[in-house]
């Protein structure tokens, strides 16, 4: 039996439209992590995966990023630093600080789940075409590049 909609699918905000791919993304990443040995991968650790920097972050970094509070992104850098997926090091330039970086393990978690979501972009590109998958992500790409500078001023 089919869930009934809310009232944004039911009117199809732009929200709703970029939800429901997005969505279905994150359950193909998550399963196929599954699948691939990393049972202990959930959807809330994007938060870490998605938004650390390649020099490290900062537990506030991470928690402005992902728009959560620091007890929260701390649970979720706890949880990853006790299954080895990252490592807390002492920032270099505040020795009051930590940074957070991700371990071997935690880079093919990263990896993993970026070829995982190329995956599922192709099998969309093989029921919309190429051009037209292609032209999404342009557009995509436009937005998110218009949405950038404007959050910089």
């Amino acid at each position: 039996m089919e869930q009934p909609k809310n009232v944004t699918e039911q009117v199809r905000t732009m929200g709703a439209l970029l939800r429901l791919p997005f969505e279905v993304l994150l359950d193909q990443v998550y399963s196929q992590l599954r699948t691939s040995g990393f049972e202990d991968i959930r959807p809330a650790h994007g938060n870490v995966f998605r938004y650390i920097s390649a020099a490290g972050s900062r537990l506030t970094e991470l928690a402005d990023a992902a728009q959560i509070t620091k007890q929260s992104i701390n649970y979720l850098v706890e949880y990853l630093r006790d299954r080895g997926y990252v490592e807390m090091i002492p920032d270099p330039t505040d020795g009051r600080a930590k940074l957070i970086n991700l371990t071997e393990q935690g880079q093919k978690v990263q990896q993993m789940a970026i070829q995982i979501s190329r995956q599922v972009e192709a099998e969309w590109a093989a029921h919309l075409g190429q051009r037209k998958i292609s032209q999404l992500r342009r557009l995509l790409e436009e937005l998110s590049d218009i949405l950038i500078v404007r959050e910089d001023n």
